[in-house]
C-alpha cells in the first residue's frame, strides 16, 4: 500500500490557531514560507498554513500526522484524506451504476451510469454527494446533478425507460428485476462505449445488489459489459461513484415526472400512496383509463385500487347545479 506523503485540506482561524500551538508546544522549527502565515517543520513532516485558510502537509509521516494529530485534535472528524490511504478502493477509475422510479407509481424508471477516477473523487470531496434517498430536496438534488455533470473528466449516462416501454418490458420479462438488469447493464454498456474519454479507463462497474442471485445482472451484461469486473453489493450507494449514479438518475426522474404532469394537467405525486390514488383517479377520470399507462407502472396493486376508486366514484349519484 502506497502511503500518504501529501495531504491538503482548509482550516478555519480557530483550527488554525490550535494547530499552530499544538506545533509550538511540540518543538517545530518555524520558518518563513511567501504567502503563509506560519510554516513548521520536524524531521519528517512540514506543515505550511496560507494565506488562503489552506492546510499543506507533506513527508514521510504525513499520514500518521493527519490520523493521530489533525483529525483527532485538529479537525475533529475522519476525512477523506486518510480513508484513501486505508482504502485506496476510492480513488480507483471505476463506472457506478444505480436507479431510481422503481418504487414510484408515477413516471419512468430511470438508471445511469457515471465514471470516477482520482481527481473527480478529490474534487467532489466537500460537494455534498451522498445516495439521493438521504436527500429530500428535489432542488439539492438538482444543483448536485449540476456539479457532476460540470466535473472535468467525468463521463454519464440514463436511460430513462419511460411507461409504455416499462410496461411493454415488464410485461414480456415478467419481473421488475430483470428489467433493471436490463437496464443496468444498457447503462454499463453505453459507458464502456466511451472508454476513450475516460482517462484511465475504468477498472470494475458497482451496483446495488438488487436481485437475489448475482447472476440477473450478470447474464444480462452486453458485450462490452463482459469485459470489466462487475461488483455488486448491498448498500452500493456509499460508493461514490454509486451516489453519484443515484443523484443522476433522481434528478431525471424528478424532471421527467414534473413533464408528464404537466402533459396531463394533473400532479403526479411521489411513491404510491393514498394520494397517488387520489391523482391517478382525476387522471383516469379527465383523460380515460387507455392513459393511464402512458403515466404509470401498471403492475403495481396501485392500478387495482385506482380502477376501484373511479369505480366508486363513478357509482355516486351527480350533483345537478
Amino acid at each position: 500500500m502506497k502511503p500518504l506523503t501529501s495531504y491538503t485540506c482548509t482550516l478555519t482561524d480557530a483550527q488554525a490557531a490550535a494547530l499552530r500551538a499544538h506545533l509550538e508546544a511540540r518543538d517545530y522549527r518555524f520558518r518563513e514560507v511567501p504567502h503563509a502565515r506560519f510554516a513548521a517543520e520536524r524531521e519528517r513532516v512540514n506543515v505550511v498554513f496560507y494565506q488562503s485558510g489552506k492546510l499543506v502537509v507533506q513527508g514521510k509521516d504525513t499520514g500518521d500526522f493527519v490520523q493521530f494529530v489533525l483529525e483527532p485534535e485538529i479537525l475533529k472528524e475522519a476525512r477523506l484524506g486518510y480513508e484513501e490511504v486505508l482504502n485506496p478502493d476510492l480513488l480507483l477509475p471505476r463506472i457506478g451504476v444505480d436507479e431510481s422510479g422503481k418504487g414510484d407509481f408515477f413516471g419512468p424508471l430511470c438508471v445511469a451510469g457515471v465514471y470516477v477516477n482520482a481527481p473527480i473523487v478529490k474534487a467532489w470531496r466537500d460537494a455534498g454527494i451522498r445516495d439521493s434517498k438521504a436527500i429530500s430536496s428535489d432542488k439539492r438534488i438538482a444543483e448536485l446533478a449540476a456539479v457532476i455533470r460540470k466535473t472535468p473528466g467525468c463521463v454519464h449516462t440514463v436511460v430513462p425507460i419511460g411507461n409504455a416501454a416499462y410496461n411493454r418490458l415488464h410485461a414480456k420479462m415478467g419481473t421488475v428485476n430483470a428489467l433493471l438488469a436490463w437496464g443496468h447493464a444498457r447503462v454499463i454498456e453505453n459507458l464502456m462505449g466511451q472508454r476513450h474519454r475516460m482517462a484511465p479507463p475504468p477498472v470494475r462497474a458497482i451496483s446495488d445488489q438488487f436481485a437475489t442471485h448475482k447472476a440477473t445482472l450478470a447474464k444480462a451484461l452486453m458485450p462490452l459489459g463482459r469485459e470489466i469486473e462487475l461488483v455488486q453489493r448491498h448498500r452500493a450507494e456509499e460508493d461514490l461513484a454509486v451516489a453519484a449514479a443515484s443523484i443522476l438518475a433522481r434528478d431525471e426522474f424528478v424532471q421527467r415526472l414534473g413533464d408528464l404532469g404537466r402533459e396531463f394537467g394533473v400532479a403526479l405525486p411521489k411513491g404510491a400512496s393514498a394520494a397517488v390514488i387520489e391523482a391517478a383517479t382525476a387522471l383516469v377520470r379527465r383523460h380515460g383509463a387507455e392513459r393511464l399507462p402512458e403515466v404509470a407502472k401498471m403492475h403495481f396493486k396501485t392500478s387495482r385500487a385506482v380502477a376501484a376508486s373511479v369505480a366508486e366514484v363513478e357509482k355516486r349519484p351527480q350533483t345537478r347545479t
